[in-house]
Order: C-alpha cells, then structure tokens, then sequence
C-alpha cells in the first residue's frame, strides 16, 4: 500500500441514510452532506486512506425479514427473496455510489455477494486482491451490507461490520468509526441524552440490556450485535480505535475524521 499515517475504515449505518420506518426510502441530502465532509477531510488529508461501509436500512431488512434470509435460503421462493434483498441493497449502493461521484469522490464499490462465501455465516474465502490495488492506488473501496451465499445455508445475511471484521486482520486499520443516527451507546435508552464515554469487555454484561435492538426491523441485530463484533475484533487488533457516533450532527462525520473524540469508544481495556 501507498505510505500513508491510517487506513480508516468508516461505516454510514442504514438508520442515517435511509428512512427505516419506510421501505426503499433513501435520505440522498444526507448522504451528499456526508459525501462532501468526507471529501473534504480528504482534501484536507490526501496521504490518509479510508474504505467506507455502508447499511442497508430501509431497503433490504424489511425484505430480508420477509423472507428469513438471514436463516437460510432453500427453497425457490426464499432464493426469490435472496434476489430481491440483494436487488435493493445495489439500488441503495448505487445511490450511495452517485452521491460519491458527486463529490469528486473516487470511489469503487466491492459488493461481498460477488465474492465473499461463508460456511454457517463464517466467512471463508474472499479475493480481496482487487480492493488491496483499490487502496494502493488511492482509490476508495466501499463495500455494503449483503446477501452472500453460504456453502451450509444456501444464502445468508452479511453485515458491514462482519465485513469489516473480515477485512481488518489483512488490512489492519488504524481506526473503525461507525456513524449512527444516535449519539452513542446510550447508558440507558428511556435517557438518549446519557451516553457511555467507553465500552471495555468487563463492561458488557452490565451494559447488554441497554443495548437493545433497532425501533425498526434490523436482521443484523441491533447495537448490540454491533458492540459485540467490535469486540470481538479487538481480540486481534488490540490497539485499534472504535468508535460510534452521530452522523446525523452536520460536520460530524469530518470532526471525527480528524481525530475528534466523539460518541462512545469501544476499547480491549
């Protein structure tokens, strides 16, 4: 890879970039706003190197729910659904791809359900050559939330922070900042003005029932499948730097990329 200080990967949650209480609904303001603070950083920063992530919201949970993708996918009409959730997490990536384009960002999409395949929803194998040429040559990969098949299940859900977690031991991150609609991991969710500063693993049973899932259908789990697999990274990559955040906040996107301690930080101590 290019010589550079981090590679960052950032994630742009489906909750804040799409409406989730209404299906196949995108909030392109939003992501144009947060195109353009990440192409400024960059400006700002041309020798840092980002991978960005994105969900799938509104577009394929709610399908993805219908049909129990994220089960399994046997039958012909669960493979209908496996084709319908992979059709409306492209569209949001093309979408997400355009408002990029916009910005001046060159960016390259690498969606896991063209290469990456699992066995019982761990992944095995992924030619993630192409991406590494991506990032050598100063390009932006952005990869997504995805249907992917699966050598036990048929077909499976694959979250952005299971991709993440699959890319990190190879890539190795400097930092993983998660943007959300919520301004943290909340203390308690009935107090969404009290965040936690920090989340450590001795912490994570006192916090689990605070992390509840999503208001809206989430097949991937909620915050608390999110904590958890962040977690679980840290296992590897003990001095990785996690942190989740409020995207929603204009320019927050770009304090955070220039170092800004915002939201809630996840550490292995």
């Amino acid at each position: 890879m290019k010589e550079s200080t981090h590679l960052t990967f950032l994630k742009l949650g489906g909750s804040l970039i799409t409406d989730k209480s209404t299906p196949l609904t995108a909030k392109r303001p939003v992501i144009a706003r947060i195109a353009a603070e990440i192409a400024q950083f960059r400006k700002e920063h041309p020798e840092e190197m980002l991978l960005i992530g994105h969900g799938s919201g509104s577009f394929g949970h709610a399908i993805a729910s219908q049909y129990g993708t994220q089960n399994g996918v046997r039958t012909s009409g669960e493979w209908q659904g496996f084709a319908e959730v992979w059709a409306a997490a492209r569209t949001l990536n093309q979408i997400v791809m355009e408002e990029f384009a916009s910005a001046g960002l060159p960016a390259l999409s690498f969606p896991p359900s063209a290469g990456l395949i699992s066995k019982n929803k761990e992944p095995l194998t992924w030619d993630i050559h192409p991406l590494e040429l991506a990032l050598a040559n100063d390009l932006i990969p952005v990869v997504q939330g995805d249907v992917i098949f699966d050598l036990a299940l048929g077909g499976t859900i694959f979250s952005t922070e299971k991709v993440f977690t699959f890319l990190a031991p190879t890539l190795q991150p400097a930092r993983i900042l998660l943007a959300s609609v919520e301004a943290g991991v909340y203390i308690d969710p009935a107090k969404p003005g009290d965040i936690l500063e920090q989340i450590t693993p001795d912490r994570m049973d006192k916090i689990r029932p605070s992390l509840s899932g999503s208001a809206a259908t989430d097949v991937t789990g909620g915050m608390l499948a999110k904590v958890e697999e962040m977690e679980s990274l840290l296992e590897i990559l003990p001095d990785l730097e996690i942190r989740i955040f409020s995207g929603v906040v204009e320019g927050n996107v770009r304090r955070v990329l220039n170092g800004k301690s915002l939201g809630t930080r996840i550490s292995g101590s």
